[in-house]
C-alpha cells in the first residue's frame, strides 16, 4: 500500500530549481546562491530581476541594455487600452491584473513561441509592464489620468510616481526598490508552483502567469499584507495586547505571523521592520509602527510566531502612500521577475507535471437504473 499522501504537498519535491533556496530552520533566502541580506538595499530590482531571468547579475553594460529592454516593454497594446476602463469599473485589483495580463498575452508579438529568446522577451515585457497595469487600473478607477512612465526612472521610481501622482523622495524609492527586491522569488510557493504546472503543458508564458497571478488571488496565499493593515486600523492604539490575546484565545489567527518554510525570524522580515521603523519616524507618525511592535511582541509570547514578509509590508507601503488593496498587486509587480524565471527554467528542462492522488470515495457500487435509485 502506498504511503499516505502529505496533505497540502508539505515536504514533497515537486521540481529541481537553480532559483531561489531556503533554509528554513536558520532563517535564510537565497537567489540563485546570493543571500538575501547581500542582496536587499545593494542591488536593484532590475539588477535582481535580470540575475533570476538572465542568470548573473549584470555588468553595467548588462544592465544598461535590460533598462533599455524594459522602457521599450512598458508600452501597453491596444487591446489592454482599450479594455481598462471597463476592467476598473468592474474589477477588483487582482480579478483586473488577471484579465489584463491575459489580454496582453493576446497581442504579444512572441505569443506563439516558447523558444528561450521569445521567453526572455516576454519576461522583460511582462515584468515592464506589471507596474504599469496596477497604476493604470489604479487611475482608471479615481478617475483621474497617470503620468507616462519616464524612461530615466527605475520600476520602483516610477511605480511611486504612477500611483501617488507627485516626483517620489529618492530615499522612498530605495525602499520600494528593496521591497520589490526581497519579494521576488521564494522557492516552490502556491503561486509559483501554479505557473510551472501549467509551464509544463507547454502552454505560453502569459498563461501561466494568468495561473499565478489567479492563485496568489486567493486570501490563504496573497492578501495577508492587506489584511494586516486592516486588523491594525481596526484596533485602538491602546487596545492592541488585549485584543490580540483576545483574538487568540479565541482561536483566530493573526494574519503576518508564522510560516511553513521558516522555523525563525523570515529574513525578509527583518528588513521590512527597519525600513517601517525609518519611515514612520521621518513621516512623523509612527502608530502603526508602535502598533505592529506590539502586536509581534505579543504574538511571540503567546504563541512563539515570527512575523512573516506580509507583517511588516503592510506599514512599509502604508507609509509610502500605496492604497491598502493594492498591496497584494504590488506584490504581484515584484513577484512577475521571480515567476518569468521560473516559466523560463520549466520550459527549459521540461516534463509535465502530473503527480498522483489517493482515492478515498466509494468502491464497488453497482449501477441501477434511475427508477430503482
Amino acid at each position: 500500500m502506498a504511503d499516505k499522501p502529505t496533505k497540502g504537498l508539505a515536504d514533497v519535491v515537486a521540481a529541481s530549481t537553480a532559483l531561489s533556496d531556503i533554509d528554513g530552520k536558520a532563517g535564510r533566502l537565497f537567489y540563485r546562491g546570493y543571500d538575501i541580506h547581500d542582496l536587499a538595499g545593494r542591488t536593484t530590482f532590475e539588477e535582481t530581476a535580470h540575475l533570476l531571468q538572465r542568470g548573473s547579475l549584470p555588468t553595467s553594460g548588462q544592465l544598461a541594455a535590460y533598462d533599455e529592454e524594459l522602457s521599450q516593454g512598458r508600452a501597453l497594446g491596444a487591446l489592454v487600452e482599450a479594455n481598462i476602463p471597463e476592467i476598473a469599473e468592474r474589477g477588483a485589483p487582482m480579478e483586473a491584473l488577471r484579465t489584463l495580463v491575459s489580454l496582453a498575452g493576446a497581442e504579444s508579438p512572441d505569443k506563439d513561441s516558447n523558444s528561450a529568446e521569445a521567453n526572455l522577451r516576454k519576461a522583460a515585457r511582462l515584468t515592464a509592464q506589471q507596474p504599469i497595469l496596477v497604476a493604470r487600473y489604479h487611475a482608471a478607477r479615481s478617475g483621474r489620468t497617470v503620468a507616462d512612465p519616464d524612461p530615466e526612472l527605475s520600476v520602483a521610481a516610477n511605480f511611486l510616481l504612477q500611483i501617488t501622482g507627485q516626483v517620489p523622495d529618492p530615499r522612498a524609492v530605495e525602499i520600494l526598490d528593496a521591497c520589490l527586491v526581497l519579494h521576488a522569488d521564494h522557492t516552490m510557493n502556491a503561486s509559483t508552483f501554479a505557473a510551472r504546472v501549467c509551464a509544463a503543458t507547454l502552454s505560453d508564458m502569459h498563461s501561466a502567469i494568468v495561473a499565478a497571478i489567479g492563485t496568489l488571488k486567493g486570501p490563504l496565499h496573497g492578501g495577508a499584507n492587506e489584511q494586516v493593515m486592516r486588523t491594525l486600523q481596526g484596533i485602538a492604539p491602546d487596545k492592541v495586547a488585549s485584543v490580540v490575546r483576545e483574538k487568540l484565545a479565541n482561536g483566530e489567527k493573526i494574519m503576518g505571523f508564522g510560516h511553513r518554510v521558516y522555523k525563525t525570524e523570515d529574513p525578509r522580515a527583518t528588513h521590512l521592520r527597519k525600513m517601517s521603523q525609518e519611515l514612520a519616524e521621518s513621516g512623523g507618525d509612527d502608530t502603526f509602527f508602535r502598533m505592529s511592535r506590539e502586536m509581534e511582541e505579543v504574538v511571540l509570547a503567546e504563541k512563539g510566531l515570527y512575523p512573516n514578509v506580509d507583517f511588516y509590508a503592510a506599514t512599509v507601503y502604508h507609509y509610502l502612500g500605496i492604497p491598502t488593496d493594492l498591496f497584494t498587486p504590488v506584490f504581484s509587480v515584484s513577484r512577475m521577475s521571480g515567476w518569468t524565471a521560473h516559466v523560463i527554467e520549466q520550459h527549459a528542462d521540461n516534463r509535465l507535471i502530473r503527480p498522483d492522488s489517493e482515492y478515498i470515495g466509494e468502491r464497488d457500487q453497482k449501477w441501477k437504473p434511475i427508477d430503482e435509485r
